[in-house]
Order: C-alpha cells, then sequence, then structure tokens
C-alpha cells in the first residue's frame, strides 16, 4: 500500500511551549484513523501539520508522497479535504449550501465571480445527498443546525475527490443524536472503499465509527500509542493518555469509557 502520512521525528515549537514532540505516524491510503487524547495533547496541532497549514520546527513529514518544505503547499491542499471549525468561521452564513459545497473546487470559502460546470453542481449535490444532506441545497449556511453544518462540511470536503480526509473534531457542539447521525455517515465513508484515507481527531471514544481501523493516543505533545484499534484503544493506554483510571466497554464495534469507581475501604 502506499503512504500518505509519513512523520519521523515530527516536532512542533511555539516559544517554549513544546506542542509535539518526536511523533513517528505513517497512515497508508486504505487506513482508516481516530487521534485521541486530552485537551492540549497536540491533536488539532497534529492535524494541521498533516493538511499542510504548518510546517514542523525539526522532523520529516511527509504527506502524500511529498516532503513539507520542499513543495509548494498551494499545490498540495487542494488534494487534502479539511474540516475544521476555524473553517467554518469562515463560511458567510448567508451561502447558499450548494454554493458551500461547490465552491471547493476552486479552494475558496464564498461564491465571487467563478463559474462551474454543470458536471461540478451534479457532485455537489451528490455528495450532499451521500452525507445525508441533499434537502439543504437552497438553504443558507447561516440557517443550518450544528448537525447539518457538519454534513455540509464533509460534503465540501469531498468535493475534490481528496487523496486525504481530514476531520477535525467534527461531533463537537452536537447533542446525542446529531452526534449519532455524525458517526453513522462517518462509518459509512469509513467502510466505502473508494473513499480516501481519513483521519479524525477526538477526545472521545464514544466518536469512533465502526470501520475506523487504526488509533493514535497523544499526551503532552507525546505518542502513547498507536495501531490497529482492537490493540491501541483499550482501559490501560486509555488511563495513560487521560491520567485516569478508565473503565472501557465494547458493544456492535462502538465504544464507551467512564472513569473506574475508586475502591472502597471495608470498615472494621
Amino acid at each position: 500500500m502506499v503512504a500518505v502520512i509519513e512523520f519521523a521525528g515530527v516536532t512542533v515549537r511555539r516559544g517554549s511551549t513544546l506542542l509535539l514532540d518526536e511523533v513517528d505516524w505513517f497512515v497508508e491510503e486504505d487506513e482508516r484513523w481516530v487521534v485521541l487524547g486530552p485537551n492540549g495533547a497536540g491533536k488539532t496541532t497534529l492535524l494541521q501539520v498533516a493538511a499542510a497549514q504548518l510546517h514542523p520546527t525539526s522532523g520529516v513529514a511527509g504527506i502524500l508522497d511529498v516532503v513539507l518544505g520542499t513543495t509548494d503547499v498551494f499545490e498540495l491542499r487542494p488534494r487534502i479535504g479539511l474540516t475544521s471549525a476555524v473553517l467554518a468561521d469562515r463560511i458567510p452564513r448567508g451561502e447558499l449550501v450548494r454554493d458551500v459545497v461547490v465552491s471547493a473546487s476552486y479552494g475558496v470559502v464564498g461564491r465571487w465571480r467563478e463559474e462551474y460546470a454543470d458536471l461540478d453542481h451534479d457532485r455537489a449535490g451528490d455528495l450532499l445527498s451521500e452525507v445525508g444532506a441533499g434537502h439543504l441545497l437552497d438553504r443558507t449556511f447561516g440557517t443550518l443546525s450544528e448537525g447539518e453544518r457538519k454534513r455540509v462540511q464533509i460534503a465540501r470536503a469531498l468535493m475534490t475527490d481528496p487523496e486525504l480526509l481530514l476531520l477535525d473534531e467534527p461531533a463537537a457542539g452536537l447533542d446525542l443524536g446529531g452526534r449519532e447521525d455524525l458517526v453513522a455517515t462517518l462509518s459509512q465513508l469509513a467502510l466505502d472503499p473508494d473513499s480516501p484515507a481519513t483521519v479524525l481527531v477526538s477526545h472521545h471514544v464514544e466518536e469512533i465509527p465502526p470501520g475506523f481501523t487504526h488509533a493514535l493516543l497523544l499526551r503532552g505533545g507525546r505518542v502513547v500509542d498507536s495501531g490497529p484499534v482492537e490493540e491501541v484503544v483499550t482501559a490501560e493506554t486509555l488511563s495513560e493518555t487521560f491520567g485516569m483510571p478508565l473503565l472501557l466497554r465494547r458493544e456492535d464495534d462502538r465504544f464507551a469509557a467512564r472513569r473506574r469507581p475508586a475502591q472502597r475501604v471495608a470498615q472494621p
């Protein structure tokens, strides 16, 4: 298989703060990864490097067979589909959903004077239908619920037929129903052999969709463990990652975690 991400000793510093500390990571084209860790673990920084939005301070970051620092990132970025809260905040609230998605063809946010072929509009409509948002075509982005906005962003990220799909906390801010709908959508994408290699960042094991194959656990910018989900997502590794004793349950390819109750001391 072809590697889509190859990180060797990737380190990111901002002043005296160490955000990533010598991260090694290898992602192949048929893999679907979840990146887990507490706040401040370095998850979003890791995704920014993988999206060619941020260069490492040291180490080598290979993305889609090119090395950051040796290539034009403006040629690399269109090959990567990205959803994030920062990108969502840039989308004009009065923009039609159809235009939010189709404008990804030019890598712009907000329609201006670009012209799109019928083929582009057809693809945008098909992608919205694929993620369960086909009925939103003529709505404006600002009128959508948080869950609907997440689906539209995923359709937009897929518009250019990317070779790598990066999802930064897509379930953040969703209620239980919205989260479950999104997890089901992401599971369908993960199980589709024609879908691109995918990386999902999350705080919660409950948000790991069935079909995701690998996990990377981060704490304090360092890798706690990485590899196949069934080997990496365990009570022991999660306890180390989140700094507390945790219980883990897996049922129907879904995970659930909670804090381990404190041992009661028997009274004499």
